[in-house]
Protein backbone atom coordinates (compact mmCIF):
# COMPACT_ATOMS: atom_id res chain seq x y z
CA UNK A 1 0.00 0.00 0.00
CA UNK A 2 0.91 3.64 -0.38
CA UNK A 3 0.83 5.27 3.04
CA UNK A 4 1.28 8.95 3.88
CA UNK A 5 2.52 9.64 7.40
CA UNK A 6 1.75 13.05 8.86
CA UNK A 7 4.18 14.24 11.51
CA UNK A 8 6.88 11.95 10.17
CA UNK A 9 9.73 13.72 11.96
CA UNK A 10 8.31 13.32 15.48
CA UNK A 11 8.96 10.47 17.89
CA UNK A 12 5.90 8.48 16.81
CA UNK A 13 6.22 9.56 13.19
CA UNK A 14 9.79 8.29 12.84
CA UNK A 15 8.86 4.97 14.42
CA UNK A 16 5.78 4.66 12.22
CA UNK A 17 7.75 5.44 9.08
CA UNK A 18 10.19 2.68 9.97
CA UNK A 19 7.38 0.23 10.76
CA UNK A 20 5.64 0.99 7.47
CA UNK A 21 8.83 0.39 5.49
CA UNK A 22 9.42 -2.84 7.40
CA UNK A 23 5.90 -3.98 6.47
CA UNK A 24 6.66 -3.41 2.79
CA UNK A 25 4.57 -0.29 2.25
CA UNK A 26 5.47 2.64 0.04
CA UNK A 27 5.77 5.63 2.35
CA UNK A 28 5.40 9.38 1.86
CA UNK A 29 6.66 11.42 4.81
CA UNK A 30 4.78 14.63 5.59
CA UNK A 31 6.14 17.39 7.80
CA UNK A 32 7.10 21.03 7.58
CA UNK A 33 10.48 19.83 6.34
CA UNK A 34 8.76 18.32 3.29
CA UNK A 35 6.71 21.45 2.62
CA UNK A 36 3.47 20.50 4.39
CA UNK A 37 2.00 22.91 6.95
CA UNK A 38 -1.04 21.70 8.90
CA UNK A 39 -1.70 25.18 10.25
CA UNK A 40 -2.31 26.62 6.79
CA UNK A 41 -2.97 23.47 4.79
CA UNK A 42 -0.14 24.34 2.41
CA UNK A 43 1.03 21.32 0.44
CA UNK A 44 -1.29 18.91 2.23
CA UNK A 45 -3.67 17.82 -0.54
CA UNK A 46 -0.86 17.49 -3.04
CA UNK A 47 1.17 15.33 -0.66
CA UNK A 48 -1.77 12.99 -0.03
CA UNK A 49 -2.65 12.36 -3.68
CA UNK A 50 -2.09 8.73 -4.58
CA UNK A 51 -2.05 7.53 -0.97
CA UNK A 52 -4.25 4.58 -0.06
CA UNK A 53 -4.17 5.46 3.63
CA UNK A 54 -2.94 8.22 5.92
CA UNK A 55 -1.52 7.86 9.42
CA UNK A 56 -1.65 11.07 11.45
CA UNK A 57 0.96 11.11 14.23
CA UNK A 58 1.23 14.89 14.32
CA UNK A 59 1.21 17.08 17.40
CA UNK A 60 0.26 20.42 15.83
CA UNK A 61 0.96 22.87 18.63
CA UNK A 62 0.30 26.47 17.57
CA UNK A 63 3.29 28.53 16.57
CA UNK A 64 1.83 31.51 18.44
CA UNK A 65 1.59 30.80 22.19
CA UNK A 66 -1.46 33.08 22.42
CA UNK A 67 -3.44 30.89 20.01
CA UNK A 68 -6.04 28.58 21.55
CA UNK A 69 -4.70 25.01 21.68
CA UNK A 70 -8.06 23.27 21.38
CA UNK A 71 -9.08 25.34 18.36
CA UNK A 72 -5.72 24.71 16.71
CA UNK A 73 -5.96 20.94 17.06
CA UNK A 74 -9.58 20.97 15.89
CA UNK A 75 -8.75 23.07 12.83
CA UNK A 76 -5.70 21.05 11.81
CA UNK A 77 -7.61 17.77 12.03
CA UNK A 78 -10.42 19.29 9.99
CA UNK A 79 -7.84 20.22 7.34
CA UNK A 80 -6.48 16.68 7.35
CA UNK A 81 -9.97 15.21 6.91
CA UNK A 82 -10.81 17.57 4.05
CA UNK A 83 -7.47 16.91 2.37
CA UNK A 84 -8.07 13.16 2.60
CA UNK A 85 -11.44 13.65 0.88
CA UNK A 86 -9.98 15.78 -1.88
CA UNK A 87 -7.08 13.38 -2.43
CA UNK A 88 -9.31 10.30 -2.48
CA UNK A 89 -7.70 8.64 0.54
CA UNK A 90 -9.52 5.47 1.62
CA UNK A 91 -8.68 5.46 5.33
CA UNK A 92 -7.27 7.77 7.99
CA UNK A 93 -5.55 6.31 11.06
CA UNK A 94 -5.25 8.78 13.91
CA UNK A 95 -2.97 8.53 16.95
CA UNK A 96 -4.61 9.61 20.20
CA UNK A 97 -4.18 9.01 23.95
CA UNK A 98 -5.87 6.61 26.36
CA UNK A 99 -8.34 8.07 28.87
CA UNK A 100 -8.61 11.53 27.33
CA UNK A 101 -12.36 11.53 28.06
CA UNK A 102 -11.84 10.99 31.80
CA UNK A 103 -13.37 13.92 33.75
CA UNK A 104 -10.07 14.27 35.61
CA UNK A 105 -8.75 15.94 32.45
CA UNK A 106 -11.59 18.42 31.97
CA UNK A 107 -9.23 21.32 32.77
CA UNK A 108 -6.22 19.90 30.90
CA UNK A 109 -5.96 21.76 27.60
CA UNK A 110 -3.85 19.17 25.79
CA UNK A 111 -6.32 16.38 26.46
CA UNK A 112 -9.22 18.68 25.57
CA UNK A 113 -7.44 19.29 22.27
CA UNK A 114 -7.11 15.55 21.67
CA UNK A 115 -10.83 15.17 22.42
CA UNK A 116 -11.57 17.85 19.84
CA UNK A 117 -9.60 15.95 17.21
CA UNK A 118 -11.56 12.77 17.87
CA UNK A 119 -14.83 14.70 17.68
CA UNK A 120 -13.89 15.97 14.23
CA UNK A 121 -13.21 12.43 13.08
CA UNK A 122 -16.43 11.07 14.59
CA UNK A 123 -18.55 13.47 12.55
CA UNK A 124 -16.42 13.44 9.39
CA UNK A 125 -18.03 10.55 7.53
CA UNK A 126 -14.50 9.52 6.53
CA UNK A 127 -13.39 5.94 7.15
CA UNK A 128 -11.04 6.22 10.09
CA UNK A 129 -9.43 4.32 12.94
CA UNK A 130 -8.45 5.95 16.23
CA UNK A 131 -5.57 4.29 18.06
CA UNK A 132 -5.42 5.47 21.65
CA UNK A 133 -2.05 4.86 23.26
CA UNK A 134 -0.92 4.98 26.86
CA UNK A 135 2.21 6.98 27.64
CA UNK A 136 5.29 5.66 25.86
CA UNK A 137 8.37 4.19 27.50
CA UNK A 138 10.20 7.11 25.93
CA UNK A 139 8.25 9.41 28.26
CA UNK A 140 10.89 8.54 30.87
CA UNK A 141 12.74 11.71 29.84
CA UNK A 142 9.87 13.77 28.43
CA UNK A 143 10.15 17.43 29.49
CA UNK A 144 6.39 17.45 30.07
CA UNK A 145 7.05 15.71 33.38
CA UNK A 146 10.83 15.48 33.69
CA UNK A 147 13.22 18.31 34.53
CA UNK A 148 16.90 17.54 34.03
CA UNK A 149 19.43 19.67 35.84
CA UNK A 150 23.16 19.18 36.28
CA UNK A 151 23.13 17.10 39.46
CA UNK A 152 19.68 15.51 39.54
CA UNK A 153 16.58 14.65 37.55
CA UNK A 154 13.20 15.78 38.89
CA UNK A 155 10.25 13.64 37.79
CA UNK A 156 6.56 14.11 38.49
CA UNK A 157 5.22 11.10 40.39
CA UNK A 158 2.79 9.78 37.79
CA UNK A 159 1.48 6.21 37.78
CA UNK A 160 1.77 4.95 34.20
CA UNK A 161 1.48 1.77 32.15
CA UNK A 162 3.94 2.58 29.38
CA UNK A 163 4.18 1.05 25.94
CA UNK A 164 7.18 1.20 23.62
CA UNK A 165 6.63 3.66 20.78
CA UNK A 166 7.86 1.05 18.28
CA UNK A 167 4.88 -1.12 19.24
CA UNK A 168 2.48 1.79 18.89
CA UNK A 169 3.93 2.38 15.43
CA UNK A 170 3.43 -1.25 14.47
CA UNK A 171 -0.21 -1.09 15.55
CA UNK A 172 -0.78 2.14 13.62
CA UNK A 173 0.56 0.48 10.48
CA UNK A 174 -1.58 -2.62 11.07
CA UNK A 175 -4.63 -0.38 11.26
CA UNK A 176 -4.35 0.92 7.69
CA UNK A 177 -6.04 -2.25 6.44
CA UNK A 178 -8.48 -4.85 7.68
CA UNK A 179 -11.44 -4.23 9.95
CA UNK A 180 -12.29 -0.66 10.87
CA UNK A 181 -12.05 -0.72 14.65
CA UNK A 182 -10.68 1.74 17.15
CA UNK A 183 -7.96 0.39 19.42
CA UNK A 184 -6.59 1.17 22.87
CA UNK A 185 -3.08 0.01 23.68
CA UNK A 186 -0.84 0.07 26.74
CA UNK A 187 2.14 -1.75 28.14
CA UNK A 188 2.01 -4.86 30.34
CA UNK A 189 3.37 -3.26 33.51
CA UNK A 190 2.31 -0.48 35.86
CA UNK A 191 5.16 1.66 37.15
CA UNK A 192 5.67 5.05 38.72
CA UNK A 193 7.29 7.47 36.31
CA UNK A 194 10.30 8.24 38.57
CA UNK A 195 11.06 4.51 38.67
CA UNK A 196 10.86 4.32 34.87
CA UNK A 197 13.29 7.22 34.64
CA UNK A 198 15.65 5.55 37.13
CA UNK A 199 15.60 2.35 35.09
CA UNK A 200 16.48 4.19 31.89
CA UNK A 201 19.23 6.26 33.49
CA UNK A 202 20.77 3.15 35.02
CA UNK A 203 20.92 1.52 31.59
CA UNK A 204 22.69 4.62 30.28
CA UNK A 205 25.17 4.67 33.17
CA UNK A 206 23.74 8.01 34.28
CA UNK A 207 24.21 8.20 38.04
CA UNK A 208 22.19 11.34 38.71
CA UNK A 209 19.61 10.82 41.47
CA UNK A 210 15.94 10.91 40.45
CA UNK A 211 13.76 13.04 42.71
CA UNK A 212 10.00 12.41 42.66
CA UNK A 213 7.92 15.59 42.66
CA UNK A 214 4.21 16.25 43.12
CA UNK A 215 2.27 16.01 39.83
CA UNK A 216 0.80 19.21 38.43
CA UNK A 217 -2.53 17.33 38.25
CA UNK A 218 -3.11 15.15 41.37
CA UNK A 219 -5.02 12.48 39.44
CA UNK A 220 -1.86 11.66 37.50
CA UNK A 221 -0.53 9.96 40.63
CA UNK A 222 -3.68 7.95 41.26
CA UNK A 223 -4.05 5.71 38.21
CA UNK A 224 -5.95 7.87 35.74
CA UNK A 225 -3.30 7.06 33.12
CA UNK A 226 -3.49 3.28 33.47
CA UNK A 227 -4.80 1.00 30.73
CA UNK A 228 -8.58 1.29 30.38
CA UNK A 229 -10.83 -1.76 30.39
CA UNK A 230 -10.46 -3.71 27.17
CA UNK A 231 -7.12 -2.22 26.17
CA UNK A 232 -4.58 -4.41 24.40
CA UNK A 233 -1.53 -4.93 26.62
CA UNK A 234 1.58 -5.07 24.48
CA UNK A 235 5.17 -5.82 25.53
CA UNK A 236 8.01 -5.35 26.06
CA UNK A 237 8.00 -4.72 29.79
CA UNK A 238 10.22 -2.05 31.32
CA UNK A 239 13.21 -4.34 31.93
CA UNK A 240 13.20 -5.67 28.37
CA UNK A 241 12.75 -2.18 26.91
CA UNK A 242 15.58 -0.59 28.87
CA UNK A 243 17.91 -3.33 27.65
CA UNK A 244 17.36 -2.05 24.11
CA UNK A 245 18.46 1.48 24.99
CA UNK A 246 22.01 2.40 24.06
CA UNK A 247 24.16 3.32 27.10
CA UNK A 248 25.65 6.79 27.07
CA UNK A 249 29.35 6.96 26.16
Amino acid sequence: MKIAIIGATGTAGRATTHAAHQAGHQVTELSRATGVDLHTGAGLVEALRGADAVIDTSNPFPTNPDTDLVDTFRQTTTRVVEACRQAGVSRLVHLSICNIDNPAFDEFDYYLAKRAQEQVLATSGLEHVVVRSAQWMEFALNPGAVTQIENEVQVEDWLVQPIAVDEVARILVESVSGAVRDRQVAGPEQIRLPDLTRALLATRNDQRPVIATTPSLPALADGVLLAPTGAELVGPDVTAWTQTQVPMA
